[in-house]
This record gives structure tokens, sequence and C-alpha cells, in this order.
């Protein structure tokens, strides 16, 4: 059965929507100028809501920058992104933390045989105004999987989730923008139609 994360959530009420449709994990950012990003409280309290697995999204964090965040806030894994980001994993895996590193996919093949064991593979669409929740999908036929589990990311929402994961057969999806009644506010009906849908593909 496919992972399902659910990225960019803001309030509690939508990580306690997404556990109870049976997705696996959440996706907290922590990254300036998003209009996804919660403040380190914030965070916390939807954290502590489920059981869900949590990751921390950052931006140009460094090793004890994204550690005392991951302590703080009480995640189980780490998205990182911009500068540092391998030191952030080797610190995330020594401290037992999982690690999604996002890989961009414009239009250029990309090879996931040299990513780092313990490290999964989270590939969304290349938007050189965002990291992510760009809502557009990319080519998959680009990406030589080297036979290893990976996140399919990149406009993903509940009508299409199903025919991305039979089409890709990717090990897990990740959604955020294709799940909002509005940029930054999640729709918690369509979290779960799209959770749904993945578990069901």
């Amino acid at each position: 059965m496919t992972w399902v994360k659910v990225c960019g959530l803001s309030r509690a009420s939508e990580a306690r929507a997404a556990a109870d449709a049976g997705a696996d994990a959440i996706g907290l950012v922590m990254v300036p100028g998003s209009v996804r990003v919660i403040r380190p409280d914030v965070a916390a309290t939807i954290a502590g809501a489920t059981p869900l697995d949590s990751y921390l999204l950052t931006m140009d964090a460094t090793p004890s920058e994204m550690l005392d965040l991951a302590d703080f806030i009480g995640v189980t894994g780490i998205q990182p992104y911009g500068r540092h980001v391998s030191a952030v994993i080797d610190a995330a895996i020594r401290a037992g933390l999982r690690v999604l590193l996002p890989l961009a996919v414009g239009l250029e093949r990309v090879s996931l045989l040299e990513v780092a064991d313990g490290v999964t593979p989270l590939l969304d669409t290349s938007d050189p105004e965002r990291l992510g929740g760009s809502g557009r999908r990319f080519d998959t036929d680009l990406v030589d999987h080297a036979g290893r589990d990976w996140v399919l990311a990149g406009g993903l929402n509940h009508e299409n989730v199903a025919d991305a994961i039979r089409s890709a057969k990717p090990w897990g999806v990740d959604a955020s923008s294709g799940l909002e009644s509005e940029p930054g506010r999640k729709d918690v009906n369509l979290i779960t139609r799209f959770v749904e849908e993945a578990k069901s593909a």
C-alpha cells in the first residue's frame, strides 16, 4: 500500500483529518517566505495532535539549527532544502531522524543511483520561483528509480493520484497545494479524499 504524506499543514485539525483518513505522515513548513510557513510553537502543536510521522521542512538550516527545531517541535523526520543539506542529513541520521531528500525534476533525466542509503528521495517539479507546492506535475519517465523507494510529489490531488500511482509506481506520494481551499489553507475534505484515493490505488 502506498505511503502517503500530507504537507504544509497549518492547523491541528488538518493533522487529525490526515490521521483519520489513513495517511502515514505530515509535513510542517519552516521555510521563510513560503505561503505555508508556520511558527515553531504552532508546528509543535500540530505534530503533537497526531501519532503520524512528522517531517520538518527547512531552508538553509545548519545541522544545529535543524536539530534544535526538530527537538522543540517533536518531529520524526526532516526534508531539507538549500545550503548545508548534506551536513543536515548526516546529523539527522545520527539523531535517528528519517530523511526525505527533495530532488527537482525539470527537462533532464534524474537518477536515484547516488542517493545515500537511509535517505528517501522525494521528487517534485522543478520551479525557479518556489521549492514545492507548485501544483504542477513532471514527466516521471525522466526518473531512473534504480530499484529504490521514492516519493512522488508535484500537482497531485484526489482526482489524479490513483492514476499517478498506477503509472509511475512510486513507493509514496506527497501533496500540498492540491489539498487547499486557498493558498496555505488545507481543506479537510480534500485531505480525506486524497488519502483514500492514494491508499486504494
